[in-house]
């Protein structure tokens, strides 16, 4: 029986276990099987390894998707570029680490994009923001990053205004600000400068509208949740999984 996992710190409301567990009974693959594996600390990984020898592949995800770099024995090369992993091979003792979240969400965002989001502000400068900005620049899509600790570079939240809005129309949330059950925290905008002309993008999946996405949909601005990024980058986690490459 190949086991594969999700680890992360917190995962009670968790979106692998349930899409792979359905994923194995759909296509009728009766070899594999998928747990969540809670972890408090990082340095808990080569105990999990150790008590879980059938172990293959493991997705990371909060808060590991950095923390883990140092345990890998070779890194993908978006890994290298992005700086955070969300998803290992484990094959005869090695783990290989991937990003699938970039890929995940280029593939969501781009079907929607409209020629006027050129620009974009980012909230939040962890592991799936890093992947994120990855992808935009992918796409040549000029973007600030906004985070509570104005490092230097960034933006604070507090220097977004209505000229801010007027030239950035894409905004992403990659900060858990929202997440199940704290379903009345956002991020702090000026929400009442949003149009139609503005995107906002939320990597929440649950709920599924946050009040991020709720307000921007009030003003009527294209919204979208994560769900779709999650099944993308979940799919490519299997074929990376069963890659002999």
């Amino acid at each position: 029986m190949r086991l594969y996992g999700l680890i992360g710190k917190s995962l009670t409301h968790s979106f692998s276990k349930g899409y792979f567990t359905e994923k194995f009974a759909a296509e009728g693959i009766t070899d594999c099987r998928y747990e969540s594996f809670e972890i408090t600390s990082i340095d808990e990984l080569p105990a999990l390894l150790e008590a879980n020898p059938d172990l293959c592949g493991l997705n990371v995800t909060i808060p590991y998707k950095e923390l883990v770099l140092p345990f890998l024995h070779d890194r993908s090369e978006e890994v290298k570029a992005i700086g955070a992993c969300n998803c290992i091979r484990i094959e005869n003792g090695r783990l290989g680490g991937f990003n699938t979240d970039a890929s995940g969400f280029r593939a969501s965002i781009a079907p929607r994009l409209q020629p006027h989001h050129q620009k974009a502000l980012v909230f939040g400068s962890g592991g799936a923001s890093k992947a994120i900005q990855y992808a935009l620049r992918e796409m040549n899509i000029d973007h600030r990053i906004v985070s509570r600790k104005g490092q230097p570079g960034e933006m604070g939240y507090e220097d977004i205004d209505d000229v801010v809005l007027r030239n950035y129309t894409l905004l992403i949330n990659t900060t858990p600000l929202g997440m199940y059950p704290n379903i009345d925290n956002d991020p702090p905008l000026p929400y009442e400068y949003l149009g139609p002309e503005h995107f906002l993008y939320d990597v929440i999946y649950n709920p599924a509208q946050t009040k991020f996405l709720r307000q921007g949909a009030e003003k009527g601005a294209t919204t979208l949740n994560g769900h779709e990024m999650l099944i993308g980058q979940a799919e490519e986690s299997w074929a990376i999984w069963n890659s002999t490459k």
